[in-house]
């Protein structure tokens, strides 16, 4: 994982291989709230997990195609990128690049 957010170093998260399409795995003691990464048409992405919104962890909530929805008021979130799809939240989460590696 490289930083495209506030995770200053790369940070290795082990194996994902068995993390199938539309599948969402929570690494709480990354970062200040954790991240979420999920597998979206094969590729791995990785946000914050922390609704700009409420201050809820996303992984709570619901996770279908590229969008995650905070499980408090609704909000929702691209997972390939960060950007948010309007109200209730104003402004996106912290997106990351992850380099998935072949061992």
């Amino acid at each position: 994982m490289s930083r495209d957010g506030a995770i200053d170093d790369a940070v290795d998260l082990g194996d994902l291989s068995d993390l199938a399409d539309g599948q969402m795995r929570c690494f709480e003691e990354v970062g200040e709230y954790g991240i979420v990464v999920c597998r979206v048409a094969g590729m791995l992405h990785a946000l914050e997990d922390n609704c700009s919104h409420a201050d809820t962890p996303l992984s709570e909530g619901r996770f279908r195609g590229a969008k995650i929805t905070c499980p408090l008021h609704g909000a929702q979130f691209d997972v390939t990128d960060g950007s948010h799809s309007g109200p209730p939240a104003w402004e996106g989460v912290a997106h990351y690049a992850v380099d998935e590696l072949s061992l």
